[in-house]
């Protein structure tokens, strides 16, 4: 009998502690599960940001924001969703927003003044970047730095900034591309064919800074194509772009032959050629 009463009481107690314990095990159920769900939120706003559709990133961080107001976080994702959707005054307006609160940091200043040079806001841009201690170093910062010091024409600055920019990427080549078109508007031609060569050791599929390169050598009145990697699509436009640059500098007949020779190159009708032959062909008649 006594057994009986032992084995009843410690199955009680185990009843007991196991009723007892539920509760904790519920709690930490719920606190794992809180954690994947973090994890889980975390990796689909980083989806969102970079690989996601623009207007749906937009979509979902606008509900993520509705149901959670205070999160600094998700209006940084909003905001920078904006921005990927082509809607930078939109973004700029959420990025005040941060900065005007406790949890802003210099990435988020730094995200404003970008904003609001695509907005063409630059004077604002300025000044925000202004706020930002020279402590803070980073690529985009300096970026954002060279291009207002350009749009204010303080070239010394815009070259500095630049050379910085430079130096604290990996993937120099839309810094390089961007810092050759300030030097090609400068007329410092030889500066710019430099630095746009330069830019496509780094990216040799970037066209923009092969089209500017030739830009740089028309303008030096060189007409020979470079050795930079094309294929036959790029070759016909860039002759193109040379031939346009000939023309400008009064080498007509150059011009024409170059015209010509995109014509010939391109392996399907090249329309906008064809009709600067023409027009060439109709001034020579009529003068």
């Amino acid at each position: 009998m006594r057994q009986s009463i032992l084995v009843t009481l410690c199955l009680g107690g185990a009843v007991a502690l196991s009723g007892c314990e539920k509760p904790s095990g519920a709690a930490e159920v719920n606190r794992a599960m809180a954690d994947v769900n973090v994890i889980d939120e975390s990796n689909l706003n980083d989806i969102m940001l970079t690989v996601g559709d623009p207007d749906e990133a937009v979509a979902y961080f606008q509900r993520s924001v509705q149901a959670n107001p205070d999160r600094m976080d998700l209006k940084r994702g909003l905001a920078k969703s904006l921005v990927r959707a082509g809607k930078p005054s939109e973004a700029a307006r959420i990025f005040a927003k941060v900065i005007a609160s406790d949890e802003v940091v210099d990435d988020d200043r730094v995200d404003l003044a970008d904003a609001l040079i695509r907005a063409g806001d630059w004077a604002k841009a300025e000044t925000v970047l202004d706020t930002i201690p020279p402590t803070f170093e980073t690529y985009k910062r300096y970026r954002l730095e060279a291009m207002v010091a350009d749009s204010n024409q303080e070239w010394d600055k815009a070259d500095s900034f630049y050379e910085v920019a430079v130096g604290l990427t990996t993937k120099p080549s839309g810094v390089l591309n961007n810092w050759g078109y300030s030097k090609l508007t400068r007329g410092d031609f030889a500066g710019a064919e430099r630095l746009f060569s330069e830019a496509l050791t780094y990216d040799s599929g970037l066209f923009t800074a092969k089209n500017n390169l030739i830009l740089a050598r028309g303008a030096q009145k060189k007409y020979d194509m470079p050795i930079i990697p094309m294929n036959q699509v790029e070759r016909a436009q860039l002759l193109h772009t040379l031939a346009l640059s000939a023309i400008k500098q009064g080498d007509v007949v150059t011009g024409k032959a170059l015209l010509k020779e995109a014509i010939d190159t391109h392996p399907q009708h090249f329309e906008a050629a064809v009709r600067a032959l023409r027009a060439l062909e109709d001034n020579i008649q009529a003068g």
